[in-house]
């Protein structure tokens, strides 16, 4: 098996003082872009590792949450610049508005735009309404994807199969709960769905539901990034 770090962004700002959590400043992320070139990673789609058995040696997935107007107008180009790939997540119900589930301060991507971003990114699912589905019942969750799916066929948007549970949560306590909530995401035909976790993944996947990212944080150096990038979080950190 080979190491597969999976890292997860989420804001990019252009204030490096709003450099925290959730915000990195445009030019830390770009520092961070250009070490993985100079250091040849290979990123990948999510949707490319279904036909795949091995992967490069050095992989590395980049994604992005919420789809946030600030990552059209600051990680996209980013990404085009360095050549990397990366899948944005997206959480249906609010496209075209706020991010209503968290401050309603960061605007949302519309149609228009989703359907306009350029080939090095690939679309996936944040669930419709934002919802933790740990503490929703199956029905809901089912209710949920249902409403995904009629938003995406109904805007001809092109949506990989792939799912970043909302803050990172879903029914795992009782492990009959959680095959129960399996059974939605495979009712669904969801191919991949991605936890948090910390820690580096391993390719080929051994859970493809409980797929661990790497949460990278807008006040990281590039000397804990390049720690993430190898061990995950560390305990240190």
């Amino acid at each position: 098996m080979s190491s597969l770090p999976i890292l997860m962004y989420h804001n990019v700002v252009s204030e490096k003082s709003k450099s925290k959590g959730l915000n990195i400043f445009v030019d830390r992320l770009e520092e961070q872009f250009k070490y993985l070139i100079d250091n040849k990673y290979t990123t990948y789609h999510l949707s490319e590792l279904q036909n795949l058995k091995t992967i490069s040696q050095k992989s590395v997935i980049l994604t992005f949450d919420d789809v946030t107007k600030n990552q059209m107008e600051f990680a996209i180009p980013l990404l085009q610049k360095y050549g990397l790939k990366a899948t944005f997540f997206i959480p249906f119900k609010y496209v075209g508005g706020f991010d209503d589930w968290n401050s309603s301060s960061e605007a949302i991507m519309t149609i228009d735009e989703l359907k306009a971003v350029p080939d090095n990114i690939e679309l996936g699912y944040h669930s419709f309404a934002h919802r933790n589905f740990e503490k929703i019942s199956l029905e809901e969750s089912q209710s949920d994807f249902e409403l995904s799916e009629a938003f995406v066929v109904e805007n001809q948007l092109n949506v990989f199969k792939a799912i970043a549970y909302p803050y990172g949560k879903y029914p795992k306590k009782v492990s009959t709960e959680k095959e129960a909530f399996f059974k939605v995401l495979e009712k669904n035909k969801m191919l991949f769905a991605l936890r948090i976790g910390n820690r580096v993944s391993k390719f080929p996947f051994n859970d493809k539901y409980e797929i661990q990212r790497i949460d990278i944080k807008g006040e990281d150096s590039l000397l804990k990034f390049k720690l993430k990038l190898k061990f995950g979080k560390l305990k240190l950190f």
